[in-house]
């Protein structure tokens, strides 16, 4: 438990049971201690991108707080699930073998079921009503993915640097024959995160402190730390997204949207945004939001409150009968 001022912030942590015999998913809820009731409508859930766990981007307390704290204290009931293979969550049993033996694991279609999955889980519990839902990156095409087909079950969505279809590689794409996960070296990762940020930039952007934070709570201490990382994302990549084949298509989202993008993203660029936006012709209403100085991983940088505001601002918007008519 974590206190400030006035409120204290209770944490749970469960293992919940996925489609699949003997794989979990790792789930971890934020709330304030005082507020023994939540609506649909002040339920977040998290899920990360195709590399990194949710704990370690939405959970990580820098100056002492995170997003999930953030919107606990505002209100709001957080949670947060790792799909297979990632974080807490159960590995497949491939992963417990040489890469080159099997194929690529955690396609979409996957990550997607463990997203109902925990997306269930969390209704069950705060009434059955709609949830909000956010998604980073790979996860907000998770997100996209599941919204298209269970409008019903989502209150607002919100994609924070989407991917989309491109005619390059991914970043997590390094070419040749894919195994069934990639090794992920904590020694790199800086390099990759900072890519296109002025040099001038860098260390005001993300503090030293910061990444290091970050890359404890994610690798471990050792510099020659590493984590695996599913290549099923990086197959769908080659498959789908980069030979120009979308996975799901935005205009069957039916609910209130909000993309968020930030300036220095190398990973997920500025075109990538705009045509996910151009495309959410059947949501209620759209917003989209483009962070000044920031990278793919703008929601742990020094603009990171630039976002938490613009998804609270977005959650907590009320148009009338707009919202409401949706759920009629």
């Amino acid at each position: 438990m974590s206190n400030n001022a006035s409120h204290a912030i209770v944490c749970n942590d469960f293992m919940i049971p996925s489609d699949t015999s003997g794989i979990e998913l790792y789930v971890r809820n934020k709330q304030r201690s005082d507020i023994t009731h939540f609506d649909g409508m002040r339920t977040v859930l998290f899920v990360a991108g195709s590399t990194y766990p949710a704990s370690t981007s939405f959970d990580l307390a820098l100056d002492g707080t995170s997003w999930m704290d953030q919107l606990a204290l505002a209100g709001y009931d957080a949670w947060l699930v790792d799909v297979r293979g990632y974080g807490r969550s159960t590995q497949p049993p491939e992963m417990a073998q040489p890469a080159e033996l099997n194929p690529p694991i955690v396609r979409t279609p996957v990550a997607v079921s463990d997203v109902a999955t925990a997306v269930n889980f969390v209704r069950n519990r705060t009434g059955g009503n709609p949830i909000n839902l956010i998604g980073w990156s790979w996860g907000a095409a998770l997100m996209g993915c599941y919204t298209c087909n269970h409008n019903d079950a989502v209150h607002k969505l919100v994609l924070l640097a989407p991917q989309w279809t491109r005619n390059t590689p991914s970043a997590s794409d390094t070419g040749g024959k894919l195994g069934a996960y990639r090794i992920v070296q904590r020694s790199t990762a800086k390099a990759r995160w900072l890519n296109g940020v002025p040099d001038e930039a860098r260390d005001t952007l993300l503090p030293p402190a910061w990444f290091s934070a970050w890359a404890d709570a994610t690798f471990g201490p050792s510099p020659d730390a590493h984590i695996k990382a599913p290549n099923g994302t990086v197959q769908d990549s080659r498959e789908f997204w980069s030979a120009g084949r979308a996975l799901y298509d935005p205009s069957q989202i039916h609910v209130p949207v909000l993309v968020v993008h930030a300036e220095w993203d190398h990973d997920c660029p500025l075109d990538l945004s705009r045509a996910v936006f151009s495309k959410l012709t059947g949501a209620p209403y759209r917003r989209w939001v483009e962070i000044g100085e920031g990278t793919h991983s703008v929601l742990m940088e020094k603009n990171r409150w630039q976002i938490f505001g613009a998804v609270q601002q977005f959650l907590e918007d009320t148009v009338p009968g707009v919202c409401e008519s949706l759920k009629e």
